[in-house]
């Protein structure tokens, strides 16, 4: 079984790194999915768990700000067009060269701007003020840096691609763990769409002509929600084991996303806006661990202070009382909220060969 397990791993490791050369930049809005280093660089927190072991003991061996045990979507999509990790925005050194991308993703970020939630008075359960709309400003400010002419421009941004998210799950989150009920937050959802997919049009009124949009995931397998939400009724739960209602909202969220992104299209016939279904792409591996080698199953996560889905708010992962399974890859979940590696290694697969990137990628 385990020599299964390995042929599986490389044949997928395969599959990711050997598409053809496509893009030669990319560039990435978004929050803790996504994240290369930008909120360590922050110094938003003085000592954050993501900035130490055991955060990165996977791949890199050591923590680079990812949530997670190793590498991000994000980071498979840099394999397989052959480009190097992006290097986080706040972290850039004068002189350093990023033609090949820039990553402007902060852990904790929202998509609407944090003045909304200041104003709601929730401000203070905010990681970040670097949301979506300051994340695009750092863009504009640094594209004089990348092109000089609207000619060199358009050229570049023609092979380059623009990931916009996943964002949006920070500002459901946010509501959610102080006791916002489902009805209370599908009344946000029209908000943080519109704002997803304002910042798609600007990015389009820059220069992007290539752009990929994630939806949300299927946040009722998550171990943080099935911890905080868990319920006595059976019939709350799906085949999966997975909470029916949280991942009915997140099917609402992404078709509210899908058709702002149509509007898009038409208002932008140039542009190829492509819809990156995470929910279908980490359904697969919620309704089949096994399969895609995770033994140890789907939701429950393998950093963490214990519970059953060890998820445990007083020890999180990286806290005093927590501690991390031997063996992230037969996990799909890390810490409870972020998946691991290799969760996202199937989920990067599933958007550069199958079919949860509509219109394709390749």
């Amino acid at each position: 079984m385990k020599f299964f397990h390995l042929v599986l791993a490389l044949c997928l490791l395969r599959s990711v790194s050997t598409s053809p050369l496509k893009y030669h930049a990319i560039f990435n809005f978004g929050d803790s999915l996504s994240d290369t280093g930008n909120f360590l660089a922050s110094g938003a927190i003085a000592f954050p768990v993501i900035g130490k072991l055991p955060y990165g003991e996977t791949f890199f061996r050591h923590a680079t700000g990812r949530c997670s045990d190793g590498r991000l979507v994000i980071d498979f999509m840099a394999e397989a067009f052959r480009l190097p990790y992006l290097p986080p925005y706040l972290a850039l050194k004068e002189g350093q060269n990023f033609k090949h991308g820039v990553n402007f993703a902060v852990a904790g970020a929202t998509a609407l701007r944090s003045a909304i939630f200041y104003k709601q008075k929730i401000g203070s359960r905010l990681w970040t003020n670097d949301s979506l709309s300051v994340q695009i400003d750092w863009f504009k400010k640094l594209k004089s840096s990348i092109c000089s002419t609207r000619k060199d421009c358009k050229t570049y941004f023609k092979k380059s691609l623009f990931f916009v998210g996943e964002i949006g799950g920070n500002d459901y989150n946010y509501r959610a763990f102080i006791g916002g009920s489902i009805n209370q937050l599908r009344a946000s959802v029209p908000l943080v769409v519109k704002a997803i997919a304002n910042a798609t049009r600007l990015l389009i009124e820059e220069g992007a002509v290539e752009l990929v949009v994630p939806g949300n995931f299927p946040i009722g397998c998550s171990a943080v929600y099935l911890t905080l939400f868990q319920s006595l009724n059976e019939m709350d739960y799906d085949r999966n084991g997975c909470l029916k209602a949280p991942n009915a909202f997140a099917r609402y969220h992404n078709t509210m996303l899908k058709a702002e992104l149509h509007k898009l299209r038409q208002i932008y016939p140039h542009a190829n806006i492509i819809y990156a279904d995470y929910y279908g792409a980490a359904m697969r591996f919620y309704h089949a661990p096994g399969h895609y080698g995770f033994s140890n199953g789907a939701v429950k996560a393998c950093c963490g202070g214990g519970g059953p889905y060890n998820f445990n708010n007083s020890a999180r992962c990286g806290h005093t009382g927590s501690r991390a399974c031997e063996n992230p890859s037969t996990h799909a979940n890390w810490d409870g909220i972020h998946l691991t590696e290799a969760a996202y290694r199937h989920v990067a697969n599933g958007l550069i060969h199958g079919p949860f990137a509509t219109p394709s990628l390749l």
